[in-house]
């Protein structure tokens, strides 16, 4: 691919990413929720009593970010800190009942914006879509590219087991 081509390309990529994050952006803010917030949200909603750096490690950010997202969300109502019953240093954040009832305007925010971004390509470019840009993101990390989504479910699937 000529270099200008390339070039282009990356020019694209950007500006669906950054289409996409406004999009969603200008959702969650209907619901009251800022850009970020979101995803500690959702990351609470699968695995609930997270530690900030736990947090901070799984979202891909710095410590001082989730802790000031964490007090935002905190203020609004939607989490609530407690202290480790093992380490009192350590905080364990949680959902409030608030922020559970929230989770579903998140996700239905979440899955307009993927409505919205995804229109007109059939599931045979989703999937080439999905493993070009689990290309990318490998190229960018230096890790594997991530299986496609039914590649996925095939792995988490248990295999059963013979007796011999």
């Amino acid at each position: 691919m000529a270099k200008a081509d390339r070039a282009a390309t990356m020019s694209r990529l950007h500006s669906a990413a950054r289409l996409a994050r406004t999009a969603l952006a200008a959702r969650l803010l209907a619901h009251g929720f800022y850009a970020g917030q979101d995803q500690i949200m959702l990351a609470l909603d699968r695995e609930d009593g997270q530690t900030p750096g736990a947090l901070a490690e799984r979202l891909g950010v710095r410590p001082p970010t989730i802790t000031k997202t964490i007090n935002r969300l905190q203020a609004q109502g939607f989490l609530d800190k407690r202290a480790s019953n093992s380490d009192a240093r350590q905080a364990h954040i949680f959902l409030t009942d608030v922020g559970r009832e929230a989770i579903q305007a998140i996700e239905k925010s979440v899955k307009k914006t993927e409505k919205q971004a995804l229109k007109g390509l059939d599931k045979k470019e989703q999937k080439a879509l999905f493993k070009l840009l689990a290309r990318i993101e490998a190229n960018l990390s230096g890790g594997e590219p991530a299986p496609a989504e039914d590649e996925a479910e095939e792995i988490a699937e248990p295999v059963a087991e013979t007796s011999a």
